[in-house]
């Protein structure tokens, strides 16, 4: 059940290449957290008003929820994947993303009606 949302200030790309993009973000959560594909969820929410570091530049802040432990290792490992493929597919300076790691207990995330747990 990972889940990236995606909140940026920067234009939103093509219909396309935010397909894409969601597309490549979807398949590296589940390559990096070694989860099922059919369970991972992608949000993109464009055109946020946004500012960091005081300055209104294009910025992006992903939210990654994840049932099990997200280790520093992992996190880390993460970081880097998530970064580039935010900055090439929004246009937006590695230097001006945030990422939160949050990991939930199973019996705290539900889905058909049920819980993981």
């Amino acid at each position: 059940m990972p889940l990236i949302r995606v909140q940026t200030s920067a234009e939103p790309p093509t219909a396309d290449r935010t397909g894409a993009l969601l597309r490549e973000l979807s398949k590296a959560l589940a390559r990096e957290l070694g989860k099922p594909e059919e369970y991972v969820m992608t949000c993109l929410a464009p055109r946020a008003a946004m500012t960091f570091a005081g300055s209104a530049e294009a910025a992006c802040f992903a939210e990654i929820t994840n049932i099990g432990e997200l280790p520093r290792v992992l996190t880390a490992r993460l970081s880097d994947v998530l970064c580039r493929l935010l900055s090439e597919g929004l246009g937006v300076a590695r230097d001006r993303i945030y990422l939160e790691f949050r990991d939930v207990a199973p019996h705290r995330w539900g889905f058909d009606g049920q819980t993981f747990a």
